[in-house]
């Protein structure tokens, strides 16, 4: 297996596990690695190193400045690149909320609207459901008191909207 440092264009960080170089080349140019914040598919890889953990080691202290604070270094690979809306660590929670919301709840697809008006109208049962709508199907959900939450679009969804 091997796990890949991976950013789209928007500078959006995140990691890939594919079976090996050649597969995530494959994967790559059919369109098939997207960043999971905006679905980019421009994704390059970043340079990373394999990492072997042998024991854990107390932390080294960091270094501190005459002025009391501590300095911390920043590699490259830590600073956001320009164009980015949010720091890896933002990222990371947004990606972790995300794959909890998928885990507890039922994709239905195109058939959201539908499915939310029949849960507000007690035709079926109350259930955690995510899908699609589209702009109108949203707006007139919410003037029904239906509450709904949009996702960021994917850039090829935005790109038709314009």
């Amino acid at each position: 297996m091997k796990v890949l440092d991976l950013q789209c264009q928007h500078g959006h960080i995140f990691e890939g596990w594919f079976g090996s170089e050649d597969d995530f080349q494959s994967q790559k140019q059919r369109g098939l690695v997207q960043c999971p914040l905006c679905a980019d598919i421009r994704i390059d890889k970043r340079l990373s190193a394999p990492r072997l953990n042998l024991g854990a080691r107390e932390p080294a202290a960091a270094p501190v400045t005459p002025s009391g604070a501590s300095s911390v270094s920043h590699a490259a690979s830590d600073t956001p690149v320009e164009g980015s809306t949010l720091p890896p660590a933002l990222q990371a929670a947004w990606l972790q909320l995300a794959r909890k919301v998928i885990a507890n709840t039922e994709d239905v697809g195109p058939r959201f609207a539908d499915e939310a008006r029949r849960m507000h109208h007690g035709e079926i049962q109350e259930r955690a459901i995510r899908g699609q709508a589209t702009a109108q199907e949203a707006l007139q959900l919410l003037d029904e008191g239906i509450a709904v939450m949009p996702l960021p679009l994917p850039a090829a969804a935005k790109e038709t909207l314009q």
